[in-house]
Parts: structure tokens; C-alpha cells; sequence
């Protein structure tokens, strides 16, 4: 067992025996201080903070939702590509698990650059965030392919957009980050109604030579461009009609 795995199975342990509602560094720094000073000396970041991810996703699943970190101050925003080429060239090699992951070791590399962007991203810098988005989006089209209720964001990709940089915001433990955006598209999208193709250039009925392009008109009391759906028209002579049938 190496020092890493020796501090998670003393952490486990330590959260075993004190069942707190949540905890952080400070817990640990206080329950575990040579834990806290092996962490502190040795598991760092590709930018150089301390990888509270790496240390978390070791605990039990259970523990993992109790981690709450320190709120640090509301950082101005900026743009710095060095930070993302450091996590990049690390895994530089690797980026196609968001296209096309072959295994389980794919999958956890894919959360792992996730993650780090995403770490990055909610310091303020708002090229991590731009880079999480292009990269898991890839990642996103697949599902869209692959799950039937996932196809019903087909055609809202502000949406999706929208959606991501509220997970990029909102993520907290070291859950599968990817998992965290798929369970979110999941809930949020049982309101959307899918979207079929539909062409005006098809014909308006089988045979017919007016196309449906022909029958777009606008509306003048909403100024929506729709298609023309000619009302039935009433008079005495069809109510007579009708009657005398």
C-alpha cells in the first residue's frame, strides 16, 4: 500500500468512526493533521493547488457526497491558456475518450481532464470553461445517437450550452463529472418535445404538385411565418345543406 492509499484508508476511517454531516480541509487538517501535510506536500494540481479530486474520489462513494470545500472568494474572470495546456499536454494524447472511449480506463481519464477544466473553470478562468464545453459537447453528440430520450435535445444546442456551464458551475464532489451533465440533460430534458426533420420543399399531399414551401404565409396578428391552414368557411347555403341532408 503506498502513502496515497494509506491516507484514504485513514480518512475512511476517521469519517467511519466520526459520521460527520460533512467535511473538508480543515476536518481533515484537524482529525488527520500528517494527512493534511502528506496532502499538502505531494497532491497537487496540473496548476499547482492542492488535488482535493484526487483525494476524494479514493474515499468510499458514501463519504464522497459529504465533501464540501471551502468557498474561496468570488474570483474576477479571466483567460489564461497556459492553465488548459498544462492539464492538455498531460493528456494530450488522450482526448479522443470524449469522442470515442474504448474502456473502463478511458471513461476515467475523460472525467479526469473533465474534472481538472472544470476545477480551473470555476476559479474564473473562462477559457477552461469554453474548452470543458467543446470537449464534452463530443461527448454529448454521442448520447444523442446512442439513448432515444437523450435525441429530444436535438436542435438546442444554446441549451445544451446553457446546461453545461451550470454544471461546469454547480459541481462540487468528485463524482464522475461526466455522469453529473448526463443525469442533468436526463431530468431537464423531459420537457422538450422531439424534433422530426421536415422539409417545405416536400409536396403538401402524396401526388401533389404545390409544395409546402408554397403555403408558408405570415401571420399578421403575431408576425409568425407558419403554414397556411385554410379555415372552413360557414354560410346559409351549407347549413341549409347540411339540414336538407
Amino acid at each position: 500500500m503506498d502513502h496515497l492509499q494509506r491516507v484514504v484508508a485513514t480518512l475512511n476511517k476517521l469519517l467511519s468512526q466520526d459520521s460527520p454531516k460533512t467535511f473538508n480541509s480543515s476536518w481533515i487538517l484537524k482529525r488527520a493533521p500528517g494527512c493534511y501535510s502528506f496532502i499538502r506536500k505531494h497532491i497537487r494540481s496540473e496548476v499547482g493547488g492542492i488535488d482535493w479530486d484526487r483525494i476524494t474520489n479514493g474515499l468510499e462513494p458514501r463519504y464522497q457526497r459529504l465533501w464540501t470545500p471551502q468557498q474561496s472568494r468570488k474570483s474576477k474572470p479571466y483567460r489564461d491558456s497556459k492553465e488548459i495546456g498544462l492539464i492538455l499536454n498531460k493528456y494530450g494524447n488522450k482526448l479522443y475518450v470524449f469522442v470515442a472511449p474504448a474502456d473502463a480506463m478511458d471513461l476515467q481519464i475523460r472525467d479526469k481532464i473533465a474534472i481538472a477544466l472544470v476545477r480551473v473553470a470555476q476559479a474564473g478562468n473562462l477559457l477552461a470553461r469554453a474548452q470543458v464545453v467543446e470537449l464534452v459537447r463530443y461527448t454529448i453528440d454521442g448520447w444523442l445517437d446512442n439513448y432515444c430520450y437523450m435525441s429530444r435535445w436535438r436542435g438546442h444546442g444554446d441549451e445544451i450550452r446553457q446546461q453545461l456551464k451550470g454544471c461546469i458551475r454547480r459541481y462540487r464532489y468528485s463524482g464522475s463529472f461526466l455522469r453529473y451533465v448526463f443525469r442533468t440533460l436526463e431530468y431537464a430534458g423531459r420537457g422538450l418535445g422531439s424534433l422530426y426533420p421536415y422539409s417545405l420543399d416536400d409536396p403538401i399531399a402524396t401526388g401533389a404538385r404545390e409544395r409546402k414551401i408554397d403555403n408558408v404565409i405570415r401571420d399578421p396578428e403575431t408576425n409568425e411565418i407558419v403554414a397556411y391552414r385554410p379555415r372552413r368557411v360557414w354560410s346559409f347555403d351549407s347549413e341549409s345543406q347540411r339540414e336538407a341532408s
